[in-house]
């Protein structure tokens, strides 16, 4: 066995990590028009030929469970609530021997519909964007009149047992960074779990700058001046978000109240990084930020075996890199934006 050769059945890679995490991108289509993320006319979206179809995506899934040691499920998007046949992807998705965790990351907008079908379906829970409080901020940054839809969405999650609802906000200079302390009060009045995100080089238009980007940092010192935080004793893992319990306060079900922020750029975790990623048109990405994807689509149209494609997922994730290198003077952002990756 040669370093260019995939260890054991697992999606190893060269630096001893291993990935058990798979991000499931649904579309690249989204309803909003986050300031941040794309531009207000929106993209030029994947041919729908192009696309993976309901039954491809099971396949794909079920490999990585079945045969590659998967156990966790994220559904993503660009908004994965798009995607019409997501309450059947979910119920095969849950149905799989070994049965793997199931979430889904969404802007929100359409839970309050979905939220009771994907909880039959088998969905465990949520993770829901919401950057503000303020309505009329809210629109000036996702270009939508919305804010209500996801409030509702975040209610339905919760009373659909998608617990714990976690929120996603991202702070942007200028323009919500005096929002972390109310944005934290809302979530513990309503026993959801926020975990603040550092903007992160994925935008459409490539003009993200790390000098103006809100640190991690930053965000604590701002909710300490309002709360008593203390860190999580649980084990983090592979987890990408450093939490906090927040004292005097409980969740739903009276768990522990907790905060949490996902420093990926000012602290990166890549020496824990245990997820890889499948793009809407079948892409395998061994990281966020990678310049190269394995064709797992072609492959499996060309009549691939289950046992062909999961080698040929080893090997992409064989070649996952040492970190994202953001801070390394050659860095490229990924030509594709987000949307377009899956988070």
């Amino acid at each position: 066995m040669t370093l260019s050769e995939p260890l054991g059945a697992g999606l190893a890679d060269r630096h001893g990590r291993v990935a058990t995490d798979l991000r499931v991108s649904l579309t690249d289509r989204c309803n909003l028009r986050c300031t941040y993320c794309m531009p207000a006319e929106g993209l030029d979206w994947l041919p729908s030929p192009t696309l993976l179809t309901d039954d491809e995506v099971v396949r794909l899934i079920g490999v990585a469970v079945t045969l590659l040691g998967v156990t966790e499920v994220r559904f993503t998007g660009g908004e994965p609530l798009l995607r019409r046949g997501l309450p059947g992807i979910v119920r095969a998705v849950a149905a799989l021997e070994p049965r793997p965790s199931t979430m889904l990351t969404t802007n929100g907008i359409g839970l309050a519909r979905l939220a009771g079908p994907l909880a039959e379906a088998g969905l465990d829970r949520v993770n829901i964007s919401l950057d503000t409080v303020d309505p009329a901020r809210f629109q000036a940054l996702t270009r939508r009149d919305r804010h209500a839809d996801v409030i509702a969405g975040l209610a339905a999650a919760a009373q659909a047992g998608l617990v714990p609802v976690k929120m996603n906000a991202v702070l942007l200079r200028g323009v919500n960074d005096d929002e972390a302390v109310p944005l934290l009060r809302f979530a513990l009045e309503h026993g959801y779990e926020l975990r603040f995100i550092e903007q992160m080089p994925l935008d459409a238009g490539h003009t993200w700058r790390r000098e103006e980007m809100v640190t991690g940092a930053e965000i604590l010192e701002r909710l300490r001046e309002a709360f008593d935080l203390r860190p999580d004793p649980g084990v983090r893992g592979g987890a990408p978000a450093e939490t906090w319990l927040v004292e005097g306060h409980s969740g739903i079900g009276g768990r522990p109240a907790k905060v949490g922020v996902i420093a990926s750029v000012s602290r990166p975790f890549c020496g824990a990084c245990d997820r890889t990623r499948l793009t809407a048109d079948g892409a395998v990405r061994s990281c966020l930020f990678s310049q190269e994807e394995t064709d797992l689509r072609g492959a499996m149209r060309a009549g691939a075996t289950d046992g062909e494609l999961a080698d040929l997922w080893r090997k992409a994730m064989w070649a996952k890199p040492a970190g994202h290198g953001i801070d390394d003077p050659k860095f490229l952002q990924p030509a594709r934006p987000m949307s377009a990756i899956g988070g």
